[in-house]
């Protein structure tokens, strides 16, 4: 996949990036960088790969120009603290991800910061503001117990006027910052300590960043936001072995492609 540079959309705010990975993930984690440094239409300043110590993240992030970053260094615990699993999961590893997205805005320093997965690949150029408005790329399916957790957190339903969890996502620091706030005040407990109380661990889909956060800046004005289908595709082959031609073809019709396999995650209408 080449990295050529498309240009910056007039007015785009500059903006971090913060990309969680574990050691399987090299094997697309390259071509997330180059696709967000050729389709993001805004200047990036630091792109920030928050990683276990791995030697061979280390020197992707040296060859790539990106920072890294100890996950240990993020919150004041790890994965193994968090104990989210039953006799067929285990969803710490999967929970401590969001929670280290959730805590950018004391590691990220533009006003911006996009969160992407380090198995989701863009294809198309991508504006995350817009007249003063956040862009949230969306889809129509969602899981119940994200509107559950969210409801528990902020003590209000979830407006859901579509389902934001799409695997990348433009947060604001100081929105995020007051959000947790929030979560503490109605809590009395730290932020992430509040959520990981709140989730139903019986059920192993409890929490999502994407869906609390972008349902919260919703909810305090959502004339502020433009919602745009997100037209992602998930593939069952390897990113390495995507062609120029197909990468081509498959952009008429979407704009991120997603080589994850999820077993156990059903599609459930949002309420």
């Amino acid at each position: 996949m080449s990295a050529t540079f498309l240009g910056n959309a007039p007015g785009s705010p500059a903006i971090d990036v913060l990309i969680p990975a574990i050691e399987k993930d090299l094997a697309t984690l390259p071509f997330v960088i180059d696709s967000l440094r050729r389709y993001v239409k805004h200047p990036i300043s630091k792109i920030y790969i928050v990683s276990p110590n791995n030697s061979r993240i280390k020197n992707l992030c040296s060859r790539k120009g990106c920072t890294f970053v100890d996950e240990t260094t993020l919150l004041p615990f790890t994965k193994k603290d968090i104990h989210y699993s039953s006799t067929r999961w285990n969803r710490s590893g999967w929970l401590y991800q969001q929670l280290l997205k959730m805590n950018g805005d004391n590691l990220c320093r533009e006003k911006y910061f996009l969160v992407i997965d380090a198995d989701t690949i863009l294809i198309r150029p991508h504006r995350f503001r817009s007249n003063g408005k956040s862009i949230f790329y969306c889809r129509n399916w969602s899981q119940p117990e994200y509107f559950r957790t969210y409801r528990k957190l902020l003590g209000t339903k979830a407006p859901s006027p579509r389902s934001f969890v799409t695997h990348y996502m433009l947060f604001e620091r100081n929105k995020l910052a007051q959000l947790k706030r929030k979560i503490e005040s109605k809590h009395g407990l730290p932020w992430y300590t509040a959520i990981i109380r709140s989730i139903n661990k019986k059920q192993q889909f409890g929490f999502s960043e994407f869906e609390t956060y972008a349902n919260y800046i919703y909810s305090e004005k959502p004339s502020g936001v433009i919602l745009k289908n997100a037209q992602n595709k998930s593939l069952k082959t390897s990113a390495s072995s995507l062609s120029k031609d197909k990468t081509t073809k498959l952009s008429k019709t979407y704009r991120s492609l997603s080589f994850h396999q999820r077993k156990g995650y059903t599609r459930i209408s949002r309420p």
